[in-house]
């Protein structure tokens, strides 16, 4: 699926991210469309992965439903609920039923420049950093720890929110000096929270949680969860069943790609090459099979 589908038919674009395109229905509405982009390494590919973005949207919606005891988000309603159809009269009805399955309706809220990544198990560039120096974010963890194992407790590691180029880590006083402490430790609280709740919940169903990233904005003064919410995109997802530190990981994310993207030989700068349809359609099974799993609903 390309971007073609809504670019001319829907009203007020405001922004277009690596994955979804947002427009604003105005009264503070905006209309959150997750398309088949996907990206690796901060670059968008130049290949979509099929029904990708309806995973992400409902699954996203799934969990800001299941947390909001947790912590107040922007989520309003799926685009092709009739409660859609009551807070957006004007717009729902007209939308095409392939964007409504992908889209949600939100509050707008003043985003905050940091992604909130939360870290429960040794994995990635947390594997690469303790490696060479012991440490995670900076902070020193007992040695002898393997691939893939789970930390003592999860680490809060912030990095910056890049609309292009790379993110970059964040220290949590660099946080403090761009929002200020009580800010910061909310935010910092809140990603703990809401992960720990999640991971929990998650591996009652056979996924592990190794780790994941949360954005967060303010609406009134109000801090809330916004964008996406524990998708494969924002996550890592493992097979709690094929679990064994020191080994590779049975994933239902986009480390699929990601692994494939590094045996190419690509350098991790744009343009990224095309992906083959084998990988593809692996991809499109790993994130239909966590929904499944994680919602307990057929696709």
């Amino acid at each position: 699926m390309t971007t073609t589908l809504w670019q001319t038919d829907l009203p007020n674009l405001l922004y277009r991210g690596k994955v979804r395109d947002t427009y604003d229905l105005g009264r503070g509405i905006l209309l959150m469309v997750a398309t088949d982009r996907i990206s690796a390494f901060d670059v968008v590919l130049p290949t979509p992965i099929p029904e990708k973005g309806v995973v992400l949207a409902k699954l996203s919606a799934f969990w800001f439903r299941q947390t909001a005891h947790l912590f107040p988000n922007h989520f309003l309603a799926m685009a092709d609920e009739p409660e859609a159809q009551r807070i957006a009269p004007q717009v729902v009805p007209t939308l095409p039923p392939e964007i409504r399955r992908r889209a949600m309706l939100v509050r707008r809220a003043k985003r905050i420049d940091v992604e909130a990544v939360v870290r429960g198990y040794l994995a990635g560039s947390a594997w690469a950093e303790y490696r060479s120096q012991g440490t995670v974010h900076g902070q020193p963890l007992p040695p002898g720890l393997r691939e893939g194992e789970r930390l003592p407790e999860p680490l809060f590691t912030p990095t910056t929110k890049a609309t292009t180029g790379h993110d970059q880590p964040l220290s949590f006083t660099q946080v403090v000096d761009m929002v200020g402490r009580s800010l910061a430790e909310r935010i910092r609280d809140a990603t703990l929270k809401v992960y720990s709740y999640a991971h929990d919940r998650a591996l009652q169903k056979g996924i592990i949680i190794a780790d994941t990233k949360m954005e967060f904005g303010l609406v009134d003064g109000q801090l809330i969860l916004i964008d996406e919410l524990l998708t494969p995109d924002s996550s890592r997802f493992w097979d709690a069943q094929g679990y064994q530190p020191g080994r590779s990981l049975p994933n239902f994310d986009k480390q699929f790609v990601r692994d494939w993207l590094t045996q190419s030989g690509w350098n991790r700068e744009p343009p990224a090459p095309p992906l083959p349809p084998d990988v593809v359609e692996k991809t499109r099974q790993r994130y239909i099979d966590a929904y499944r799993r994680l919602t307990g609903e057929p696709w």
